[in-house]
């Protein structure tokens, strides 16, 4: 298997894109096979995945696998260098996971205007776009994957969405655009001053070199380039346009993975190759998280639009990713990776059900909703199991998620206040009854009581076989990453500690 070792990461993320080739050179008119090659092609891309869990080596979780690093652009010493430890592992799969479903949900699910080979040529290039941001250990390669998933969601809000989607895909193109430009000057500066592009041997120096106003500043445009993708409280107004704009898939891929580029660059660039400033920047990152928290979840009291208010959701529920990661310690940055997990298949589930009762309903106004457990009880019943994912019940994947998030903040890094975090942790305390609050209100308008008089005498589709298939796996995980979670906190255990211990002999030094 010496030639699957080599090649691994390389299928992974260029075998959508060879699937996009051939969706190109179809007809228009052979929307069937334009279907079965997208989902073929993501079936066995998600193969591939499957072969990587199978031969990685878990004693070694910490360690990049499967690694590919060849000359590239040797005039800017960048590499083609790709690389998968048990931090990226997660990630990587769920990205490959969440794709397929969303193609199969497609199936007869497509958004207007009615474009099959277009709608899923532009999910492949997203799956491009996912998959080697979260291989990259380039930092040019790195920023050109984070961007690719810039024009495909930019078209899918744009082209298939509602009736506002001009205003949000341009939103979202400009604030993360912005954001990218300041990350791009950050990766530069690290360049000029370390000499290469490479993220680990960036992270094995760990600033050192860099004196600390440097570092600070650098820090600073790698934060505002993360935090949009995030979305981070204040930079986060983009993402509700975009969600309520969105097609439903449009939504589940933007909520289940594109925000998780953000977490994920702050924990596996910023934090390691500028501790210092890490240092600094914490507990800004921490108040700012704690404050996304509550104000999401207020937002999300004030909404009528289904879809809105999950969207809002997300600005709470990555506020305690966020949180986990400002406490630079084992613990916070394990809780805010499964975080990233757990909220990507249960917000991915919710987008899921609000697009299906938009479909059988025609709205998603909750004041126009209600009686989802009389007329399609199923999807009632699907309802209500996400919502008490989404608030955090214990034994759902959801729990593990927000609860070790915040309580980490008890005892952050040395070198930050013990005080000022254990005053972000009782905030996100507080956060969490909020968001149990919003979530029940919703799923009593939805779900509860009888249907209004408009929709009383209407035949109301249940779920689908093509919702069940889509559905069922994202069930399942969320029960079993809520039953077991060390599944997930196993395998980036090792991993976290190494970035940790590098921010603490960066800080140290």
């Amino acid at each position: 298997m010496n030639w699957f070792h080599d090649w691994a990461l390389t299928l992974a993320i260029f075998l959508p894109a060879v699937g996009l080739g051939i969706l190109l050179i179809l007809p228009k008119a052979e929307e069937q096979l334009a279907k079965v090659v997208a989902l073929g092609t993501s079936l066995v891309t998600l193969a591939v995945g499957i072969g990587i869990l199978a031969d990685f080596n878990y004693d070694k979780a910490g360690d990049l696998q499967f690694g590919v690093n060849k000359a590239w652009i040797s005039v800017i010493k960048a590499r083609y260098h790709l690389g998968l430890d048990g931090i990226s592992l997660p990630m990587l799969i769920l990205s490959m996971f969440i794709t397929v479903l969303c193609i199969i949900y497609s199936w007869n699910h497509f958004p207007e205007p009615h474009n099959p080979k277009g709608f899923l040529a532009l999910i492949l290039l997203l799956e491009v776009g996912m998959n080697g941001t979260f291989l990259a250990e380039d930092l040019i390669l790195f920023f050109i994957f984070f961007e690719i998933v810039l024009l495909p969601m930019f078209f899918m809000i744009g082209v298939w969405g509602g009736p506002n989607r001009e205003y949000a895909s341009i939103k979202f193109f400009l604030f993360t655009l912005f954001g990218s430009a300041l990350m791009l000057l950050g990766f530069l500066a690290l360049f000029f001053i370390q000499g290469t592009f490479q993220i680990p041997a960036l992270s094995k120096m760990a600033g050192s070199g860099i004196v600390e106003s440097t570092q600070t500043l650098i820090f600073g445009g790698l934060f505002l380039g993360f935090a949009i993708k995030v979305p981070m409280f204040p930079f986060h107004t983009w993402l509700p346009d975009a969600h309520t704009e969105a097609p439903t898939v449009g939504s589940v891929l933007l909520a289940a993975i594109l925000l998780k580029l953000g977490t994920y660059g702050f924990i596996r660039i910023a934090l390691p190759t500028l501790p210092h400033a890490a240092h600094v920047w914490a507990p800004w990152i921490g108040g700012l998280a704690v404050i996304g928290i509550i104000y999401g979840a207020l937002c999300c009291l004030a909404q009528t639009d289904m879809k809105r208010l999950i969207a809002f959701s997300s600005v709470a529920h990555m506020g305690f990713v966020m949180l986990g990661i400002a406490t630079l310690t084992d613990f916070g940055l394990n809780a805010a990776i499964f975080g990233m997990v757990a909220h990507g298949l249960i917000t991915g589930m919710l987008f899921f059900l609000a697009g299906s009762v938009q479909h059988t309903y025609g709205t998603r106004q909750m004041s126009r909703l209600g009686g989802l457990l009389k007329q399609a009880p199923k999807m009632g019943w699907i309802l209500g199991f996400c919502a008490m994912a989404s608030l955090g019940l214990p034994g759902l994947a959801g729990f593990w998620g927000e609860f070790p998030a915040v309580l980490s903040a008890y005892q952050p890094a040395e070198g930050l206040s013990a005080g000022l975090f254990r005053g972000f942790m009782v905030v996100a305390a507080i956060g969490t009854v909020l968001a149990a609050g919003y979530l029940l209100w919703m799923y009593q308008r939805v779900a509860f009581g009888e249907p209004k008089d408009e929709f009383a005498d209407a035949h109301i589709h249940d779920v689908g076989i093509f919702e069940w298939i889509a559905w069922t796996p994202i069930l399942l995980m969320i029960v079993l990453l809520g039953v077991y979670p060390d599944t997930i906190f196993s395998l980036t255990n090792d991993g976290v500690h190494q970035i940790t211990s590098t921010i603490a002999k960066g800080f140290g030094g």
